[in-house]
């Protein structure tokens, strides 16, 4: 036969395998297609029955939100977590995973190609296969090998397509749960941060009302001394001295702690940002007026919620792959290459040799295993879909939980600031009394008590306020945005 007779009948039987090629390319997807799903939805955000001085308004979410309490330190504290997170850093590290992984699955898209060759020195058995040196198997040859092979599996079902969709899902959980994590170390940076200076604040306050204990200690005695006033007097004023000053090793103690607390977030030894941290400053303040976005952007924005539409996505898709086992698997494959006894006749015409076919398999029996298989998945999709309404509902739930502290917190401070004006009065009063020996001592004792308590509440509560408010951003997914963008999730095709 010609080599053109040959190469038309080379060309003749791989027409079929040229149109199944097309008619894959047209084929439809198994199973179901994902439709996001519709969750509790909110129109507009809750208004208090009585509103405090800040409020939450609508209006373009604040991504930096930490940057709103004008803090310098708080700013750079933030910036470092962003890079210096080991938390953060294992996330990554599961992301990269997750990529790698679904670089695995796509794979299987494209089809598969390898190159080959071999030289080898054989001898063949007389009894066995035929001796290609015509000597019967007593005498040795050489075999020179190459050649160029491929296979593709025709995604005719669509269930690579389908595996494809769930790879490209579940990518996009890791995407999320990365976000969440940045979103969580953000939260409990700035959280810290406020403690720490409320610790601090409460430890200035307790150092005034010492000074002032101390001072009525000192009057005690001098009245003592002059015969006005009783040892009991003295006996309760140093009593005050010493009760208050046991409350500073303890505010001393959660100073180190919260420190410390900080340290291990940006992934520092213990102390490390003594230095840094160890001097006085005033708590952070919530603004006037927070923005925080419209109630529809919600989804869009917290991690968990898109986290849980991902693991939906991946479940439906999966359904997708567990219906495409029942069908037909049908692979195209081929090799092209050279075979010769001698290195002078490797590569020539009449040395080639090649194969070209397509492949099936069908499962006939298995026992129920894809049955099986098919009810596991649908079920787990079930799950997904009631794990994705309960997120949403529960993220709903904590927005309003945090926009009530939020203004119960205020409310609470206004308060306090106003018990702290009238004992400071009441203290002033009852010291003036004292001297005149109009009231007994005991009376001053109580008061500075008082304000002693109202001025540990009110600082207490002014940290409370700027609590409220990370939380609040925390609960609204804020944060993530112009770190890790959107953009992010899009993998490469």
């Amino acid at each position: 036969m010609s080599r053109p007779q040959e190469q038309s009948l080379a060309w003749r039987a791989g027409l079929p395998l040229l149109a199944v090629s097309f008619l894959s390319l047209a084929a439809c997807n198994v199973g179901p297609d994902f439709q996001r799903p519709q969750a509790t939805q909110l129109q507009a955000w809750p208004v208090p029955a009585q509103a405090a001085a800040s409020q939450a308004a609508e209006g373009a979410l604040q991504e930096r939100w930490w940057e709103a309490f004008n803090d310098p330190q708080l700013s750079a504290l933030s910036r470092r977590v962003l890079t210096d997170n080991l938390d953060l850093q294992l996330a990554t590290s599961r992301l990269q995973q997750s990529r790698a992984a679904r670089q695995v699955i796509t794979a299987q898209r494209y089809p598969g190609t390898s190159a080959n060759g071999g030289y080898g020195r054989k001898r063949n058995s007389s009894q066995g296969l035929n001796d290609p040196s015509g000597h019967q198997g007593k005498a040795d040859f050489n075999l020179w090998e190459a050649g160029f092979s491929a296979s593709w599996e025709l995604d005719f079902w669509g269930r690579v397509r389908r595996e494809t969709e769930a790879a490209d899902a579940n990518l996009e959980v890791a995407e999320n749960d990365r976000r969440a994590v940045l979103l969580s170390v953000l939260a409990e940076t700035a959280q810290d941060y406020i403690q720490l200076r409320g610790v601090q604040s409460t430890r200035a306050v307790t150092e005034q009302n010492l000074e002032v204990a101390r001072h009525s200690l000192k009057l005690s005695q001098l009245r003592l001394a002059d015969g006005v006033a009783t040892d009991l007097d003295v006996a309760e004023a140093a009593a005050q001295v010493a009760t208050i000053e046991a409350r500073l090793p303890e505010l001393q103690q959660r100073q180190a702690q919260l420190i410390n607390a900080l340290s291990l977030l940006l992934g520092e030894p213990p102390q490390a940002l003594q230095k840094e941290l160890a001097s006085d400053a005033p708590v952070p303040q919530a603004p006037v007026r927070l923005a925080i976005g419209l109630p529809s952007q919600l989804a869009e924005r917290r991690p968990d919620i898109r986290q849980a539409e991902a693991r939906l996505h991946a479940a439906t898709a999966s359904i997708g792959v567990a219906k495409g086992d029942f069908y037909p698997r049908i692979t195209l494959s081929g090799n092209f290459g050279s075979q010769a006894l001698q290195l002078a006749d490797f590569g020539s015409w009449n040395s080639r040799q090649y194969a070209i076919g397509p492949q099936f398999s069908l499962p006939l029996f298995d026992g129920g295993r894809l049955r099986g298989m098919l009810e596991l998945r649908e079920a787990q999709q079930q799950e997904a879909g009631v794990a994705y309404q309960q997120t949403v509902l529960r993220a709903w739930h904590e927005i309003d939980d945090q926009l009530t502290r939020y203004n119960a917190s205020q409310l609470r401070r206004d308060s306090l600031a106003e018990a702290v004006r009238q004992n400071q009065i009441a203290l002033r009063t009852a010291q003036q009394q004292y001297v005149e020996g109009v009231v007994d001592f005991v009376n001053v004792l109580t008061v500075q008590g008082a304000l002693l308590a109202t001025q540990e509440q009110w600082v207490e509560s002014s940290a409370g306020v700027s609590l409220a408010m990370v939380g609040l951003y925390k609960a609204l997914g804020g944060g993530w945005e112009s770190v890790y963008p959107l953009q992010a999730s899009a993998p490469a095709r």
